[in-house]
């Protein structure tokens, strides 16, 4: 029995322990004895060993507190894993105190996240809306557009920067702003540039924010309007400077330099340059064409000579062809001179009557000089339609030929819903005056008027080109006052209601239109006729011969 119970028998051990009791017994005792002393043992075993979680864990605790921490301390500069390396709990336990990898996620790192995405969400809603940007807040496609954009360059960085050295530096996040400034303003592209280089480097490595902030600005500055393919590879030679710029100045000044390290980083920094231009340049093409907005490069792409719908009406439209490139030059001019878009303005004014190349004789300016005028043999309600047609023809030979959806504006708006009103007056004198016999609906555009400061420059640089042309007036007064006059119908008709014009750009431009009229219709000396010469044989002299 006191053999028994001196080992450890514990609640689960009882049986094995009252088996083993026979084994037990002294060999000078019979087979019959070592029985009947097993017998009488057995029902005596009992547990005498029992677990307590309590004082399991307090010995566990004190074995901790006897172990004295060892730490470990590395250079700058000291490799800490090389490649190839078996990753140890040493390894990483290093990696994560400084830094370099995360053990997970806690949920306070996921609520402070959570924040700042919030606010810097209500940041750009309220910036945008204080800067009376709302076309970017109330169209629901580019809105749409710019949260992609915005999350799946958010979502690559998130994947791009832990756990790695170069990839953070050679990923493309200036292409974000460089990409938003092309399709909506430099001002966007700064201030989103600014946004997604906080959210990106948020939690990481010190110079990640300086060094996306940099890049990303500098990218947005060269980059500008982005009127010429350079202009993108500027933007990406910038982008590399300034990277390279907060690379040098952050590990020069840690000391201990790994000159190989820096050298790739610094490659890094010049891939990623070169690769947010080329993605700021794809992109433009492709959400362009995706959600119709325009760029510079595609309406210099567009307005050049050889562009298929401008050939189309040279060829059959002559008239209408010169007509529209001196409105444009009037308007472009103008639009400079209020702070409104110029490129734009010009080629919405070289493309607003393309409608006209589908029946170009029935519009004066291509009629030969000495030619019966067509319309006047046609009923007024008749020509009126003919002339109101321009417009649609526009536009449906605007979606034929895939131009921005932004240029048909121009087409609808450049006459707003005045009335023709040449043949208005016609129907009048037909019906006696009675003013009730005519619907003037008939003979009115279907609109809308203009709803932006470009739309409403072509309109008036539209009236003030043809009654110069009509008028051809001869002093900078006369140029003036038909200028003047053309305003004043227009606002009288209030086809200005719904821009932003104030009468600071409406006299802004109305001198820009005198300043560049002056100089179309500027005096002119007469020169008098040439004699015609005499005929080659009386010119000649001879000489008798000797």
């Amino acid at each position: 029995m006191e053999r028994t119970m001196r080992g450890v028998i514990r609640e689960s051990d009882v049986d094995t322990a009252r088996r083993a009791v026979p084994s037990l017994v002294s060999f000078s005792f019979s087979e019959s004895e070592v029985g009947l002393i097993s017998d009488l043992v057995r029902p005596f075993a009992a547990a005498n060993s029992y677990y307590s979680p309590e004082l399991t864990e307090a010995a566990r605790q004190a074995a901790r507190d006897a172990v004295q921490p060892v730490q470990r301390a590395f250079k700058t500069g000291q490799v800490i894993l090389r490649a190839g390396e078996v990753v140890t709990d040493a390894h990483l336990e290093a990696l994560a105190s400084l830094g370099l990898v995360r053990m997970g996620v806690q949920p306070l790192q996921l609520l402070g996240k959570g924040a700042l995405i919030v606010m810097t969400a209500i940041f750009t809603g309220l910036y945008f809306y204080r800067r009376k940007r709302l076309g970017l807040l109330y169209n629901a496609r580019s809105l749409l557009m710019v949260a992609a954009v915005y999350l799946v360059f958010l979502i690559g960085a998130r994947f791009a920067i832990p756990n790695n050295v170069l990839l953070p530096y050679l990923y493309p996040l200036p292409a974000v702003g460089m990409l938003l400034a092309t399709l909506f303003g430099i001002e966007a592209g700064i201030v989103i540039s600014i946004i997604t280089g906080i959210l990106a480097a948020y939690g990481f490595n010190s110079d990640l924010l300086p060094y996306y902030l940099f890049t990303s600005l500098c990218g947005v500055l060269v980059l500008g309007p982005a009127r010429r393919f350079w202009d993108y590879l500027w933007a990406g030679v910038a982008v590399t400077g300034a990277g390279a710029a907060m690379l040098v100045a952050f590990r020069f000044n840690a000391g201990g330099l790994d000159w190989l390290g820096v050298a790739q980083l610094l490659l890094a920094a010049a891939g990623c340059g070169f690769l947010s231009a080329a993605f700021a340049l794809l992109g433009q093409y492709f959400l362009a064409q995706t959600l119709g907005l325009v760029t510079p490069l595609h309406l210099l792409e567009i307005s050049r000579p050889d562009f298929p719908l401008l050939q189309l009406l040279l060829r059959n439209a002559p008239g209408t062809y010169q007509h529209s490139l001196q409105v444009a030059n009037l308007a472009e001019q103008a639009a400079e001179a209020i702070g409104a878009d110029p490129l734009l303005t010009r080629v919405g004014a070289i493309f607003h009557d393309m409608g006209k190349a589908k029946n170009a004789a029935f519009f004066i300016e291509n009629q030969a000089p000495g030619q019966e005028n067509t319309h006047q043999d046609m009923d007024p309600a008749e020509a009126a339609a003919t002339i109101i047609r321009h417009v649609t023809d526009g536009v449906a030979l605007a979606r034929k030929y895939r131009l921005p959806r932004r240029l048909e504006d121009f087409v609808l708006e450049h006459h707003g819903s005045m009335l023709t009103r040449y043949q208005y007056n016609q129907a009048l004198e037909r019906a006696g005056g009675d003013a009730s016999a005519v619907d003037a609906e008939q003979f009115r555009y279907p609109g809308p008027s203009p709803r932006s400061r470009e739309t409403a420059i072509l309109m008036l640089a539209d009236g003030a080109e043809a009654r110069t042309r009509a008028q051809s007036p001869r002093t900078e007064e006369e140029i003036r006052a038909l200028i003047r006059g053309v305003v004043d119908y227009v606002q009288k008709e209030g086809q200005l209601d719904n821009t932003t014009l104030t009468l600071r750009d409406i006299n802004l431009i109305i001198e820009s239109f005198v300043a560049t009229l002056r100089g179309a219709y500027h005096p002119r000396i007469q020169y008098p006729a040439a004699e015609p010469a005499p005929a080659a044989s009386e010119s000649l002299a001879t000489t008798p011969r000797k």
